[in-house]
């Protein structure tokens, strides 16, 4: 694409096209963006665009379409095509910056991701000037491009916080602190002293304020791997400053909105997390520091209020007291019981009350009330930090604190018996309270898996949690109910099995409630509990003791879809999911109605798929329903294609991208259920799997491939009846895999159903040009996985054509090159293998090799039957071999980059392992010892004489156990 005015007027008008709420107009917008992204000069023309287009939408949509290009395209995946030419890199590397730093805000802030994208992949070694660039723009005095700078540095330096240690990293920080630790700080003196002039100049602090809170996040970044050098020499400055910034009080800074954080809690909020990180690393020399934070932080939580604008700010507070009492060198600042009562009851009773935004925000905004509260990203919650507090106090002083509590628990209590309907907040704060104080350890998976040995939890559940569950309406006091369920939920381990059998259809019937979180806390917690296991690993719950409640289960759960705001909650299909692997056979019964429900939500859901874990659990209900329907009766596999081919059909035809790897898998599973034999409807879509562009989507290949093997596995000789035209491209998908390092396994499994199941006549002429295509990349680059595939094939090869027909077509490619093949490749890598079916392919393949080919016996091949002997012994004997070369750092085979669709595998359509050479030979070993049995009875004496004189002595002493266990001897 040239940069010309008529392609910047196209761009435009494409761009104001994908802005439109139509699909009809928006989609073939999207499409044509997509077919042109990778011309050269297209994220010139969008940089282009977003610098001088009159139309400020232009300029917003340009920069957010050039950022999500970066994410999809900037990232270099080996043996895949560079996404952008080298010229077009250059360009953007040299303008983003000073382009970034002159932008408005909104704009400044999508270059400034696009440069971190960038810095993550290039810097420092592809971007060596980017630090010089930036750190140079901070003499300009110009606060809008200060800020700009220091917003890339954090979206760049974040990432310190959560890498792994590593000498890469290490080297990157250091090189960071030499060029950025001083300018960083004397900025931050200069900041400060100009936040005094300007202390009467509301909007100048705005700017400067908005500086400090990214220095402060800065400062948070490049200490967390560890204290550099140059920050511990200039603490005094750092901590100084912070310790009064945590103490300012500017009237002009204080905003009159009570929900969003204004710039001075937001700073506060990054100091106390500056203050916790140094607090609990670097507590030694932080020491001299600690008690006048403690005091400033202490002084903070007692005079701020309950808006929920603090609510940041009082969370990371607490979190910093909550960081300190469990360090045992503080212990002595909590000791006194005045000290602990005052916490409990100034800082941490305060901050568990159900407050007003809460009640708003369980009726109105449900999906983020249990986001936090069910998800654990309540992160920044006042009720998570002060239950972080408890826990904390309760690592030295479990006693004084419990008894405190317990005191404010009983009062609770009794203000909610007086008059539940208006006093049902104390209740719901007691039972925050004991579960904050119950709970020592707990994980997402288990629940809580540690308990306060003081608090009797099966006692608070009879006495006050239960009544709550069973009264008449589920309807009333919904937040109570919602705490009920959530207590079940989280002590499922500490409450008895016949209390939670209790339970059961009280949660059954919750699933009714019309709260959006009564009902969705009743999914999530029968789903927990089915997922429970008693002795032996079986479930907890069985499906007999389920048995009553099966119908108004599945009832309830399909009804809890329709009720307003659920029509795609995850919770409920993931319970849906969950209760028919329980159940089994039990919901055969409900099949057609079931099916029908799930298909009509499938196909509504894919106008528009926006819940990935909704339409995962989803494609598992229907895998299950096929599994266990088609178990007890194979013939039904009609009915489910019946049922799902139309809205397959409409998924594949409209190219819904986040859904057909899904149908590919489900396909796979209705046709694997077929015996022998292709239906028709599937030899249809047979010639459409195979167009190139299904195959450039990473999240595609291994459900493709599977369905692939699926039709080969079935219909072999259909396909070679009705579709031999199709074989050549059958071929070239293996070519195309082959050629990728992520996905080379994956042709390997296409080409091993090709040699096991197509007939030997229909792939004759393309069998040299395949092992050709497979030395040609062994030869450009030899990795484990690829050697490990390669073993497997060429023995599955010889097990399907005999071990002449192998010996023959590698001569035939060059003189002599079976015995290279078997010297360089099979002797030393065979240990690599792994897998049990892998492994036995192997041993038959060898076994034939050792038995079945002449020319091992009478050539110059002979000298290699002993070493290879000896590997398959090995390979039988020895652990296998998993070192993998230090240079292979493979790209995860599931890594996609940007924003692809990946590929997410359904656990309930599963393959079964095949075992091609299962009927054939059962034990290995013993084959081995009958095939040499057979050998030495053709050639009386060779055998025995080649051992005794060559093979090792423990190798012979286990060939010996072979040919024992076989009943066998040699001639």
């Amino acid at each position: 694409m040239e940069l010309s005015d008529a392609n910047l007027q196209t761009l435009t008008e494409y761009l104001k096209k994908t802005l439109d709420p139509d699909p009809a107009v928006r989609r073939p917008a999207e499409k044509f963006l997509e077919s042109v992204e990778g011309s050269q000069n297209y994220p010139l023309l969008l940089l282009t665009l977003l610098e001088k287009s009159q139309e400020n939408v232009i300029k917003v949509c340009a920069s957010v379409t050039f950022k999500n290009y970066i994410k999809r395209n900037w990232r270099i995946v080996e043996d895949e095509p560079n996404k952008i030419c080298e010229s077009d890199r250059i360009a953007i590397k040299a303008n983003i910056v000073p382009l970034m730093l002159s932008s408005p805000e909104q704009i400044q802030k999508q270059l400034s991701d696009a440069i971190s994208i960038i810095g993550r992949e290039d810097f420092p070694q592809k971007w060596p000037d980017l630090l010089t660039e930036m750190v140079n723009r901070f003499q300009s005095g110009d606060f809008h491009v200060i800020n700009g700078v220091l917003r890339t540095a954090h979206s760049l330096f974040k990432r310190y916080r959560h890498e792994f240690k590593s000498n890469e990293l290490w080297t990157e920080i250091k090189l960071v602190l030499d060029a950025f630790a001083l300018p960083l700080t004397n900025l931050f003196k200069a900041t400060i002293e100009l936040c005094s002039t300007h202390a009467n100049d509301a909007s100048a602090l705005k700017v400067l304020f908005s500086s400090l809170i990214l220095i402060a996040k800065l400062f948070y970044s490049l200490n967390f791997q560890d204290l550099p050098e140059f920050f511990e020499d200039n603490m005094e400055t750092w901590m100084t400053n912070f310790h009064s910034l945590l103490t300012l009080d500017n009237k002009l800074l204080q905003t009159d909105d009570e929900e969003e954080a204004g710039l001075l809690e937001l700073l506060k909020s990054q100091i106390c997390d500056n203050a916790a990180l140094y607090a609990q690393k670097y507590d030694e020399e932080f020491q001299p520091y600690l008690p006048r934070f403690v005091t400033a932080i202490w002084n903070l939580l007692v005079t701020t209020g309950q808006e929920v604008k603090y609510d940041l700010l009082v969370s990371n507070a607490i979190q910093f007291l909550a960081s300190v009492c469990e360090r045992p060198h503080y212990k002595h600042l909590f000791e006194d019981q005045n000290t602990l009562t005052s916490i409990c009851e100034k800082v941490i009773v305060p901050n568990m009350e159900f407050r007003a935004a809460d009640e708003e925000a369980f009726e109105d905004n449900s999906e983020e009330y249990i986001r936090r509260d069910l998800e654990g990203s309540d992160i920044d919650t006042r009720r998570r930090a002060a239950c972080d507090l408890v826990r904390g106090l309760c690592k030295f002083f479990e006693g004084p604190v419990t008894g405190i509590f317990s005191g404010y628990v009983n009062s609770m209590l009794q203000e909610y018996a007086k008059n539940p309907s208006v006093n049902w907040k104390h209740k719901d704060a007691a039972i925050y309270l004991v579960t904050s104080l119950a709970s020592k350890a707990q994980t997402q998976k288990h629940g809580i898996t540690q308990a306060n040995e003081l608090v009797n939890l099966t006692e608070f559940f009879v006495n006050h949690i239960q009544p709550d569950l069973k009264s008449a309406s589920v309807n009333e006091f919904p937040v109570l109910k919602a705490d009920g369920i959530k207590y079940i939920m989280i002590f499922r381990n500490q409450v008895p099995k016949e209390q939670l059998l209790v339970s059961i259809p009280l949660l059954i019937n919750h699933l009714q409630a019309e709260s959006i979180v009564v009902h969705t806390y009743a999914a999530h917690a029968l789903e927990r509990l089915f997922t429970m296991r008693g002795t032996n690993n079986a479930t907890l719950i069985t499906a007999a003791e389920m048995a009553p409640f099966v119908e108004v289960l599945l009832t309830n759960l399909f009804k809890a879809l329709t009720l307003p705001g659920s029509s795609e909650n995850e919770y409920i299909m993931k319970a849906i999911m969950r209760s028919f692997s329980l159940l089994q056979e039990s919901i055969i019964p409900y099949i057609p109605s079931v099916i029908t429900q799930l298909t009509q939500k499938l196909l509504a859901v894919s106008k528009n798929p926006s819940k990935p874990h909704f339409n995962h659990y989803m494609f598992e209900s229907i895998c299950l329903s096929i599994r266990i329907t088609c178990k007890a009766n194979p013939e039904a596999v009609g009915s489910f294609e019946e049922a799902l081919f139309l809205v397959f059909t409409e998924i594949l035809q409209n190219d819904v991208q986040e859904f057909i790897p899904y149908v590919f898998q489900v396909m796979s599973l209705l046709l694997e259920m077929h015996k022998n034999e292709i239906p028709s409807s599937y030899m249809a879509l047979f010639p459409h799997l195979l167009q190139p562009v299904l195959w450039e989507r990473t999240g595609n290949i291994p459900p493709l491939v599977r369905l692939l093997q699926a039709y080969l596995e079935r219909g072999a000789s259909t396909i070679t009846s009705t579709a031999a035209d199709k074989i050549p491209g059958l071929l070239g998908v293996f070519q195309k895999l082959i050629a990728s390092k992520a996905n080379d396994h994956q042709g390997f499994y296409l080409l091993n159903s090709i040699i096991e199941h197509m007939p030997p006549e229909s792939v004759d002429q393309y069998r040299k040009q395949i092992f050709i295509l497979l030395f040609q990349r062994l030869q450009n680059s030899k990795t484990t996985k690829f050697i490990k595939s390669f073993l497997v094939f060429i023995n599955l090869y010889c097990v399907r054509y005999g071990a002449l027909a192998l010996q023959e077509i590698f001569d035939s490619i060059q003189p002599k090159m079976f015995g290279m093949v078997l010297e360089k490749i099979i002797i030393p890598e065979i240990q690599k293998v792994s897998g049990q079916v892998e492994k036995k392919i192997c041993a038959v393949g060898i076994t034939k090799i050792l038995t079945e080919c002449p020319p091992m016996m009478d050539t110059e091949y002979t000298k290699l039957w002993i070493p290879l002997l000896q590997a398959l012994i090995g390979l039988f004997e020895l652990p296998e071999d998993d070192t993998i070369p230090d240079e292979e750092h493979f790209i995860d085979i599931e890594d996609t980059p940007g924003y692809q669709t990946a590929f997410s595998q359904l656990a309930f359509a599963g393959k079964k392992e095949h075992d091609p050479v299962g009927q054939m030979v059962n034990n290995p070993r013993i084959h081995l010892a009958q095939s040499l049995h057979k050998l030495s009875t053709a050639c009386p004496g060779r055998v025995l004489s080649m051992l005794s004189t060559s093979l090792n002595a423990e190798a012979l002493q286990y060939l010996q156990g072979y040919l024992q266990a076989a009943s066998v001897s040699l001639l």
